[in-house]
């Protein structure tokens, strides 16, 4: 089984401008001030198709003073659905169309949305849409080379946004811990990346018993899941950058069973194993030359006589014992042991992890932002910096010492949960700096909120691939 399963239905490519012989021109536009016929609508990503000598689609990117790489991007996307739905197979665009707006890298902008826009999941359908291919071919008359190296950069980020989203949809009962491990190795095998599982054997030689506590009520044991880009030149002896992803495959909440609603949709937590999944696909493509190292924990949280309880006291591969206030709290534990390895095995210049981690997230910042903790402040600056360049956009929380004492254990090092709904994003954050050993620079991004979309109340929800985007441009930064 391939590791990437759906084809992208649109294909951007390099084509001289005066041997082109496409069907139209792709032309965005500033919004009107007053709606007219001969004009798209304010909306971003408003269309008109004028048809003469030479015919046009024309693509609005909103009102002239808010113009920016974000309404590009979404201008690209709904772009996209109108290509397809229109079955349009050979259109062009200018490389230099956003000359006049001034905006820096508004092309590699409109190209980022051509792709995600034209991402659809339909793999379990009976019938699946027979989509035309479309080809946009960018337009120049000199440096074609230089606009194609421009395309495959933008095509190898999207590639991973859209993995990502690919296999967060993916049910459970086609993505659990083994299975994954499966299409990992594949990933690896396709990407030139070193692949290392520890399964079941292996972390408990090690003593990894947090993360395996969380799988202890699955047929299918935990796994720890390690992609290495070794990086080249001289700069692959410099320290690697450790990106770390949560990935419950299935959270039912254990005994601290979810509700109805809540439990539906839980396959998206696996979004932050899926998200450094996408990163490292496009680390191998855009071959950096720095090493990148992602480690996904993997464990699928369900009840059975095996299934670990509140008040179970936990050894971690830290050390440190957790007793179990919540089995809901699952995320921070199979992160504990991941982030304990990465720290004492992988010598990081820094580590980034990215988790649905809590709820708390989603009432502080809705939808719009993801929570950041970390423990350096260049650091939390720098990725706060690549949030904003890429539209996924970060606020940073508070890790001040007092928040420990709200976990602080018992008849234990710490307990997994605070038990009362207070600060509980923070808590989050707290806990898991609590297994970063040896002054490592570390930043916990929650994604909670932002890993999924809905449009609507009733509408599906969508994975958006947040933060692979965020963390390679951090990386192509360093």
């Amino acid at each position: 089984m391939k590791h990437f399963q759906i084809s992208s239905p649109l294909i951007l490519e390099a084509r001289k401008e005066s041997d082109w012989d496409g069907n139209f021109l792709l032309v965005p536009i500033a919004a009107p001030k007053n709606n007219t016929p001969e004009k798209p609508g304010k909306k971003i990503g408003d269309t008109l198709l004028l048809t003469g000598e030479e015919t046009q689609l024309l693509i609005s990117l909103g009102m002239t003073e808010k113009i920016s790489r974000k309404t590009i991007r979404k201008a690209g996307e709904a772009t996209a659905k109108w290509l397809i739905a229109h079955q349009a197979s050979k259109v062009g665009l200018r490389a230099t169309a956003f000359d006049d707006f001034g905006i820096k890298n508004a092309l590699d902008a409109f190209c980022e949305g051509l792709l995600l826009g034209a991402f659809s999941f339909d793999l379990h359908k009976a019938k699946r849409d027979d989509i035309e291919r479309v080809n946009v071919h960018l337009l120049a008359d000199r440096d074609i080379s230089r606009l194609q190296e421009r395309i495959t950069r933008v095509t190898a980020i999207v590639d991973g946004v859209n993995l990502a989203r690919e296999l967060s949809h993916e049910p459970p009962n086609v993505i659990i811990p083994v299975s994954l491990v499966e299409r990992v190795q594949t990933l690896a095998s396709e990407t030139g990346l070193k692949c290392t599982v520890f399964g079941e054997k292996e972390l408990t030689e090690m003593g990894a018993g947090a993360i395996l506590s969380v799988g202890l009520g699955s047929k299918t044991p935990s796994q720890m899941i390690i992609l290495e880009h070794l990086g080249h030149g001289a700069r692959a002896e410099e320290p690697p950058v450790v990106v770390v992803g949560k990935a419950i495959t299935f959270d039912t909440g254990g005994y601290s069973l979810k509700d109805t609603k809540g439990i539906v949709g839980m396959k998206f937590d696996k979004s932050g194993g899926m998200v450094v999944l996408g990163i490292m696909k496009a680390v191998a493509a855009l071959n950096l030359p720095i090493p990148v190292i992602g480690i996904v924990a993997a464990a699928e949280n369900m009840i059975s006589a095996e299934a670990y309880r509140p008040n179970d006291i936990i050894r971690s591969l830290s050390g440190k014992t957790i007793e179990i206030i919540s089995t809901d709290a699952e995320g921070r534990m199979v992160l504990a042991d991941a982030l304990t390895y990465a720290s004492t095995e992988l010598k990081p210049r820094a580590i980034i992890d990215l988790a649905t981690l809590t709820g708390g997230v989603l009432v502080a910042l809705g939808k719009v932002r993801a929570g950041l903790m970390s423990t350096d402040e260049g650091l939390a600056e720098a990725l706060s910096a690549a949030g904003e360049r890429t539209d996924e956009r970060l606020w940073p929380l508070p890790l001040d010492d007092e928040y420990f004492l709200l976990i602080k254990g018992n008849d234990s090092d710490l307990k997994n949960s605070a038990g009362i709904p207070l600060a509980s994003s923070i808590v989050g954050g707290t806990f898991l700096k609590q297994f970063v050993m040896n002054d490592i620079p570390w930043a916990h991004l929650d994604i909670a909120g932002t890993a999924t979309i809905k449009k609507t109340i009733i509408g599906p929800r969508k994975s958006t691939g947040f933060g692979v985007r965020l963390i390679l441009d951090y990386l192509e930064g360093l």
